[in-house]
C-alpha cells in the first residue's frame, strides 16, 4: 500500500516526532494571519448553538493523532545460509495528519467506520464549517491537520479549561485506513496497564495519560460503552465493584437491559466545564468508563489522579504538556493542503515526498 516501506522503516526508527518542517507557533502569521481567529470564532458559535459540540470536536484530535500502523521488528530465519535476521512487519506512519476526516471512496474505507469512531464521532460539520472560512479568507493554505488541533484548543479553552499557544504546519494525508484505527484506538474496556503501554509506543508517559484522559471533563458517552460494566464486568455477570453504589444506581436507572444503547451521560458531574471535577469523580468511585475508573484503582495512575483531584492548576499544566506532545506526533510523509477535509485533493498540493 506505501511505497517503499524500507525507507519509511529509517524514518520510523528516528522517532515519532519527525516531520518535513519543524511545528512552530505562529505559522500561518504571514500567510493567513487572521487564522486562529477565525477557528475560535467558528468555535463559538458552535457552542452556542450545541454546547456538546465542543467535547465532540475536541474528541477528534485524539482519535485523529492516535492511528499509526506501528513499527515492529520481527525475526526471521534463512534457512539456506542458517542466519537470522530483522525486518520490519509493520512501519510506523501518519500520526496528526487530518485522516480521520477522510470520507470513504470507492477504494478506500477510512477511520471514520472504525469499531471506536462509528456511531460514536460526531461534529465533523463544525470542521467543514472552519474549513470554509479558512478556505474564504486563505485558499488552499490552512492544513485540516492544523483544523483539528487549533479546535481541540479552543474548545478546552471555551469550557472554562486552560488555553495555549499550539505550533502548527502540519500536512494532511493522502488516504486513511480504518484497519488501523482499529488496530490502535483503546476500548472503553481497557484497563489501566493495557492504557499505559499504548501510550508508551507514543513517547507519552504515564503522566501524560491521566492528564490527557482529563478530556472527559467535557462531554458525554453511550450507554453502549458501559453495558458490561453495570451487568456483566469480566464475565461475571455482576456489575463492576469500583463503581460507587449510588452512582451504580444512577446508571442503572440510564441504562437498563434492554435500553438503546445510544442513550449518552455524562462523563463527570460538570459535563460542559473543564475543571477537574473529573478526577474528584475517580476517586469517588463515579467513573463513567472502565477505562476512566481504572485509572484510580490502578496503583502507577492513582497518585496523578490524587494530585490532579486535589489541585486543577496542576491538571491543567499537565493536561496542556500532554496536548502539546500529543499534537507533535508526526512523521514524514506524502501529504498536502485539502481544500476540503473530506477528501484529497483532485491534484495534490504541496505534496511532501518521504524519500
Amino acid at each position: 500500500m506505501y511505497p517503499f516501506p524500507w525507507v519509511l522503516f529509517l524514518v520510523a526508527a528516528v522517532g515519532m516526532t519527525v516531520s518535513a518542517e519543524p511545528l512552530r507557533p505562529g505559522f500561518y502569521s504571514e500567510t493567513c494571519p487572521r487564522a486562529e481567529f477565525i477557528v475560535r470564532d467558528v468555535m463559538k458559535k458552535a457552542m452556542i448553538r450545541e454546547p456538546r459540540s465542543l467535547a465532540s470536536v475536541m474528541r477528534l484530535q485524539f482519535h485523529d493523532c492516535f492511528v499509526n500502523v506501528l513499527y515492529k521488528s520481527v525475526q526471521f530465519h534463512d534457512y539456506f545460509v542458517h542466519e537470522f535476521y530483522f525486518k520490519p512487519a509493520f512501519v510506523l506512519i501518519q500520526g496528526c495528519d487530518g485522516s480521520l476526516l477522510l470520507d470513504d471512496t470507492a477504494d478506500m474505507v477510512g477511520e471514520k467506520q472504525a469499531l471506536s469512531n462509528i456511531n460514536s464521532l460526531r461534529s465533523f460539520e463544525v470542521v467543514d464549517e472552519i474549513k470554509e472560512n479558512l478556505e474564504d479568507a486563505c485558499p488552499s493554505t490552512v492544513s485540516c491537520a492544523d483544523i483539528l488541533v487549533l479546535a481541540a484548543r479552543d474548545a478546552v479553552a471555551l469550557s472554562g479549561g486552560p488555553d495555549w499557544e499550539v505550533r502548527l504546519g502540519r500536512k494532511d494525508s493522502l488516504t486513511a485506513s480504518q484497519q488501523d484505527s482499529d488496530n490502535i484506538m483503546p476500548s472503553p474496556r481497557a484497563d489501566a496497564t493495557s492504557l499505559i503501554n499504548l501510550f508508551a509506543q507514543f513517547n507519552l508517559s504515564v503522566k501524560d495519560l491521566v492528564a490527557l484522559s482529563g478530556s472527559h471533563s467535557i462531554g458525554k458517552a453511550r450507554c453502549f460503552s458501559i453495558m458490561f460494566r453495570l451487568y456483566n464486568q469480566s464475565g461475571s455477570g455482576k456489575p463492576d465493584p469500583a463503581i460507587e453504589p449510588e452512582f451504580r444506581e444512577k446508571l442503572n436507572q440510564l441504562c437498563p437491559l434492554g435500553v438503546d444503547e445510544n442513550v449518552t451521560g455524562p462523563l463527570d458531574a460538570t459535563p460542559r466545564v473543564f475543571d477537574n471535577q473529573f478526577f474528584k469523580d475517580l476517586v469517588g468511585g463515579r467513573g463513567f468508563l472502565n477505562s476512566d475508573q481504572t485509572l484510580f484503582t490502578s496503583r502507577r495512575t492513582r497518585p496523578y489522579v490524587r494530585v490532579f483531584s486535589k489541585d486543577q492548576d496542576e491538571f491543567f499544566k499537565a493536561f496542556v504538556e500532554g496536548m502539546l506532545k500529543m499534537g507533535e506526533l508526526q512523521v514524514e510523509q506524502p501529504g498536502e493542503i485539502r481544500t476540503n477535509c473530506r477528501v484529497v485533493n483532485d491534484r495534490p498540493v504541496d505534496v511532501l515526498m518521504s524519500y
